[in-house]
Parts: C-alpha cells; structure tokens; sequence
C-alpha cells in the first residue's frame, strides 16, 4: 500500500475514536526518517491506547502492520512505525510540549 494511503486510513481510524487535531505532515523532502508523520491526541491515557489501538486493527484488516510499536502501555505517546508512515499518538500536553507540528513546521499538510 501506498505511504500516503496508510496515513489517511490511519488519520480516519484516529477520528473514529475523537482524536484531537489529526494532522498528517509530509515529511519526505525534509528527512529519511519517514514520507509522512502522522499527529493527533486524545484527551486520556485511556483515549490514547484506543486510538493507537484502533488505527493498528484498521490498518491489519488492509494487511498493514507496524514494524515496531512503542509506548502503548503507558499511553502519553505512542509511536507506531509503518516504515514511510510514523504514527503519533499523544497525550494532550505531551503533544503539546514535544510540539512535533512545530519542529517539522517546514512540511506541507495534506488534506
């Protein structure tokens, strides 16, 4: 699957849950890192799991599974790595001081 397609399922997975302020950046010009950083919050540790839980089963029934996944037992950020496509998902103020949006704040937003 294309790494723009995992980052919107991953993006419509997060806003089944009520993610907070889902933002995809497309960060491929800027880093070898990854093509796109996938971004939102959710308002609880509890909000956080489900979330980061949610875009995992979305994205296995497409037969998309992470490389690595950490922080999910803690749940105030949980990284799930798609290879081009990392998912970022915070606890409200751990996204807000990591301020990732700001740090890679050269990167386009895909709608």
């Amino acid at each position: 699957m294309q790494p723009k397609r995992i980052a919107l399922l991953a993006r419509q997975a997060a806003e089944d849950k009520q993610a907070v302020d889902p933002v995809i950046l497309d960060v491929g010009k800027l880093t070898s890192a990854a093509n796109y950083f996938f971004i939102a919050h959710g308002n609880s540790d509890r909000q956080v799991r489900a979330i980061a839980e949610h875009i995992v089963e979305t994205l296995k029934k497409k037969k998309e599974r992470p490389w690595h996944v950490e922080g999910l037992t803690t749940g105030e950020w949980v990284l799930l790595d798609y290879g081009a496509v990392l998912v970022h998902v915070f606890y409200r103020e751990t996204r807000s001081f990591y301020s990732l949006e700001t740090l890679w704040g050269d990167s386009a937003k895909v709608k």
